[in-house]
Parts: structure tokens; sequence; C-alpha cells
């Protein structure tokens, strides 16, 4: 009995961890991971993100501060208006559940992102809206 408890704890934490994985951005490469220092709970991320021109970077929000830089600018295009140059360069700075992206990139190369989040240690790193 016992076995057959700790194998079914064991397909469901594996399960549990698919799932959370599985609201993560596969466009997105972690590069670094670690808790925040004097802050029990919290944790930072460090990545890169390239999307493709065609490829769409859905309306989410984050548990916790997104901030980043722009490495490489791309034309983006939020439906319903026209398209806009997102600058190499420019700076990234989203506040914890405050709605972002929901845009196209159009172009002419790929959109690539690098970005810091401070967000709360177990939750999704992305909250993706419908």
């Amino acid at each position: 009995m016992r076995l057959a408890a700790t194998a079914f704890l064991s397909a469901a934490a594996m399960v549990l961890s698919a799932a959370a994985y599985s609201q993560d951005s596969p466009q997105r490469k972690e590069l670094r991971r670690v808790d925040l220092s004097g802050a029990a709970g919290m944790e930072v991320i460090s990545s890169i993100s390239e999307y493709k021109a065609g490829e769409t970077l859905p309306r989410h929000t984050h548990h916790g501060v997104e901030a980043g830089y722009v490495v490489q600018g791309a034309m983006i295009q939020v439906p319903g208006q026209a398209p806009a140059m997102m600058q190499t360069g420019a700076p990234i700075l989203n506040l914890r559940d405050v709605p972002h992206g929901g845009f196209k990139i159009v172009g002419p190369g790929s959109l690539i992102l690098f970005t810091v989040h401070t967000v709360d240690k177990g939750k999704p790193l992305y909250d993706w809206i419908k």
C-alpha cells in the first residue's frame, strides 16, 4: 500500500510540473534562476526570448515584476493598430499583474528580448490572458 501511495504521489508531481511548464513560452530560454535574498518566497529568473516574424506574443501577466532590454528590435502589430517599431535598446518594465504583450511580430527579422523576472516562487511565470 505504501509503495502504491508513493508511486501515485510521484506521478502527480510529474503531472503538476508538466502543467506548470506548459504555461511557459516556447520562445524563452532560461539563463539563470536564483532565490531573491531577503525576500522569502521570491525568485529572480533571467531569460532570452526570440520571437520570429509571424509569431505572436500573447497577452499575459506575471506574479511579480518583469524588467529587461530589447536586444534586437522588430516591427510589431497590436490587433486593430498600425505596425510599430519596437526599437533595439528599448527598456522593458512591466509591473505585477499588469497585462502586457498581445502583439504579432511582423518583421523584418526576429524580436529578441532579455528579461529578468522577480516573481513569486512556485507560481507560473506567465498567466496567459484569453
